[in-house]
């Protein structure tokens, strides 16, 4: 892609998602929403293969959908209340609404259909770009009306996305489908906790930015897609591999790593606001997510691949990515957990 028109789509993101962070009025968020989703369009579509078009139609259609419930939502709502501002929401039915229309915008369960077969037709560094940044427009507008929100819908949304994000990534063998359900078993855990401590959803928002970073870095810097290619990469880079095992235990949220952090703070915060059986189903649903990450360490550190090659298998290949991001990331995905207290006082 001409590094101009790079530039701009980039700065169009940017610009997108900051017009929505900024806004206080409904039309300035929707088009913030919109210009994030015409930006990331081209560079979905960039490769011209068949399955990159078809990833990246699904998503325009189900963006496109989503921003006309948005806008069909605020006019609702101001018709009803004659209020265009966004945290004077309180109509009832547009509430509903809106909330639905971001549960689609960011593949929340059960509006979650498209995520896995967008994400699987997508490079990389898209893929990135989706499971990150294209999250940040949509949960700062929930944040701002969660207190507005039918505190049932968003406790059914959560539950079901953890639930949904843990079952669905069981009998993956693609390495991008499996990021997409654990991205809607995250986004179930940051809508659980919305109503009670919005900043506990921003710490698990940046955790859940920050090792989902360092998975996709990981995989761009191996070149692995499938289950299968992973498991020849130790004999590529053992010390990637070592990691990139730490990383996944990290997103499936074992202690003591960053992903325990976010998890343990939710759970807590559950249980203090009465609700052990809501919170013993979120820890359940963790726990099936964790099964599949440790299906990808087992495949990745304890066995040899089946393929047999007349080559010779290349031993500690070099590559010429940039790998500083890829190291920063990684460090924060393991070491950030001595932090927590730190962190708390930053959000508070």
């Amino acid at each position: 892609m001409n590094p101009y028109v790079l530039m701009i789509l980039l700065s169009s993101l940017g610009l997108g998602t900051t017009l929505t962070f900024a806004s206080s009025h409904w039309l300035l968020a929707w088009m913030g929403l919109e210009i994030n989703t015409l930006a990331i369009t081209p560079l979905m579509a960039q490769h011209h293969h068949p399955r990159a078009v078809e990833a990246t139609t699904k998503y325009f259609l189900t963006q496109a959908t989503a921003a006309a419930m948005i806008l069909f939502a605020s006019t609702t709502n101001a018709w009803m209340t004659g209020e265009w501002n966004i945290t004077d929401l309180s109509d009832p039915l547009a509430n509903t609404m809106f909330m639905t229309a971001l549960a689609l915008k960011i593949g929340l369960a059960p509006m979650h259909f498209w995520m896995p077969e967008v994400l699987q037709g997508l490079d990389l560094l898209t893929g990135l770009i989706l499971s990150t940044w294209q999250k940040l427009a949509p949960f700062a507008l929930i944040i701002q009306t969660a207190q507005n929100i039918d505190p049932l819908l968003l406790t059914l949304l959560g539950v079901t996305s953890t639930l949904v994000g843990g079952w669905g990534g069981l009998n993956q063998t693609q390495l991008r489908k499996i990021l997409a359900y654990s991205s809607i078993a995250h986004m179930g855990w940051m809508i659980i906790v919305i109503q009670y401590a919005p900043q506990l959803t921003l710490i698990a928002l940046g955790t859940y930015i920050v090792m989902t970073s360092a998975a996709f870095l990981t995989l761009k810097t191996s070149l692995t897609t499938t289950v299968n290619t992973l498991a020849t990469t130790w004999s590529k880079s053992p010390i990637l591999t070592a990691t990139t095992a730490l990383v996944l235990l990290s997103l499936g949220g074992l202690p003591p790593l960053t992903g325990f952090m976010p998890k343990w703070l939710i759970l807590q915060e559950l249980t203090k606001q009465d609700l052990p059986i809501i919170a013993t189903i979120m820890a359940l649903a963790a726990l099936i997510s964790l099964y599949f990450y440790l299906r990808l360490c087992y495949a990745m550190t304890l066995t040899i691949s089946p393929n047999t090659t007349n080559s010779t298998t290349p031993w500690r290949t070099q590559t010429t990515q940039t790998s500083m991001p890829l190291t920063l990331f990684t460090m924060a995905t393991l070491g950030l957990l001595p932090m927590t207290p730190t962190i708390l006082m930053l959000a508070t």
